[in-house]
């Protein structure tokens, strides 16, 4: 985030506020809502390092949307342009044949002047983006793009949970997935103190929930699992130091450490995670915080292969 950017999204108090999400249609089953569920239709546009760009990606992934929705990878660095198609031949996506992001939102709303975000869903055929609505994205891949999930796909937004699994997800986001933000960004001591007491709260809370049950909700991953993991996953490598949530690192909480190591050893969820994408989009990228941009050599990331010992939790 440049500086100008941070600028923008503070408050008068020194609270970081998150900007909205400006595209917010849906792609449907039935196609109601002008755009349908429809393999090779679409291209979901992600950043390896982005929280919010990793769920879409596990979602995708566990659900075997793989060859039904096609995907796109920026460069981690974001420049003052927005993300970049440079990890491509040519710095041009292959298949929307832009150089930016920007491009498919300008496309989209010639008047837009904001931050543009991932992960984004784009048609292909028009190049515009039909949604940046992170939450709402995994969601709909869940319910409906059912007929294009592969056998025996997992069940991340079962019906009858759905009720639980949002009132748990709502302070997580709150508290936690923005919480590490409110208190990178905060430019008062007064919302960073507020922010950083929520976040270690919530950390806190969470550790208690998870010590007699395996997963967030139920006795299986749901989407709330995917949605804290990808804020445990950054914690230790960018937000503890980075944005000084320094209470603890992961690694001294003992029951989210082993619940994030299970989540990081079970098929889909490791092999998404790119700590050089994520180390450097966030020290490189952030310089009204680093304006050094130097990238950290540590921590330590050979831990999260060790033995977790969840399996027993709640039996």
């Amino acid at each position: 985030m440049t500086t100008a950017q941070f600028e923008k999204e503070t408050s008068k108090r020194g609270e970081w506020v998150r900007q909205a999400n400006r595209f917010t249609e849906r792609i449907t089953a039935d196609g109601s809502s002008g755009w349908r569920a429809e393999p090779g239709r679409y291209r979901l546009v992600v950043c390896l390092a982005c929280p919010w760009a990793h769920r879409s990606i596990i979602v995708r992934g566990l659900l075997g949307l793989t060859d039904a929705i096609s995907l796109a990878v920026v460069d981690p660095i974001r420049d003052e342009k927005g993300w970049r198609f440079t990890l491509d031949e040519g710095g041009r996506d292959p298949v929307l044949g832009i150089e930016y992001l920007s491009q498919a939102y300008l496309r989209t709303d010639p008047d837009f002047s904001g931050r543009v975000t991932v992960p984004c869903i784009v048609d292909v055929e028009s190049g515009k983006v039909v949604t940046n609505d992170y939450p709402r994205i995994t969601l709909d891949l869940s319910t409906e793009w059912r007929e294009f999930h592969k056998p025996g796909a997992p069940d991340l937004y079962p019906e009858a949970r759905r009720a639980e699994i949002d009132e748990v997800v709502e302070p997580i986001f709150r508290n936690v997935n923005n919480g590490v933000y409110r208190c990178g960004f905060a430019s008062s001591q007064e919302a960073y103190d507020e922010a950083f007491t929520a976040l270690f709260g919530e950390l806190d809370r969470l550790s208690e929930r998870l010590s007699g049950q395996r997963y967030l909700v139920g006795d299986t991953i749901t989407e709330a699992d995917i949605r804290l993991f990808t804020t445990l996953v950054r914690f230790d490598a960018v937000y503890h130091g980075h944005f000084k949530c320094n209470r603890h690192k992961l690694t001294e909480l003992p029951v989210l450490w082993a619940y994030a190591r299970d989540l990081y050893q079970t098929p889909g969820f490791g092999e998404t995670v790119d700590f050089d994408h994520i180390k450097r989009h966030y020290y490189a990228t952030h310089d009204a915080i680093n304006p050094t941009r130097i990238v950290p050599q540590g921590p330590d990331l050979s831990g999260w292969d060790e033995p977790h010992g969840r399996e027993r939790v709640g039996q």
